[in-house]
């Protein structure tokens, strides 16, 4: 039989925690993907360098890093919030 305990709304602290992981993995990705551009050791500007459109390549790349960062650690960080909330 399942238990029936009251509702109870969702506790709003985590939200300025959640923003907290978002940043840090946007300023992770946006590091990271700078310094693969600028430290050249992949020869990632090169490439990037001789492409139809250098500019909306590197957007593209340096965007994608910092998205996937950022989602990353946003939600690694739900994961961690909600099992020290337990």
């Amino acid at each position: 039989m399942p238990d029936r305990r009251p509702y109870t709304p969702p506790d709003r602290s985590i939200l300025p925690a959640l923003a907290g992981h978002a940043a840090m993995g946007v300023v992770l990705g946006l590091g990271l993907s700078l310094a693969l551009i600028f430290v050249d050791t992949f020869g990632m500007t090169a490439l990037i360098a001789h492409g139809v459109g250098p500019r909306h390549t590197m957007i593209v790349l340096v965007g994608m890093f910092t998205l996937a960062f950022g989602v990353g650690a946003t939600l690694s960080g739900f994961v961690l919030l909600m099992i020290e909330e337990r």
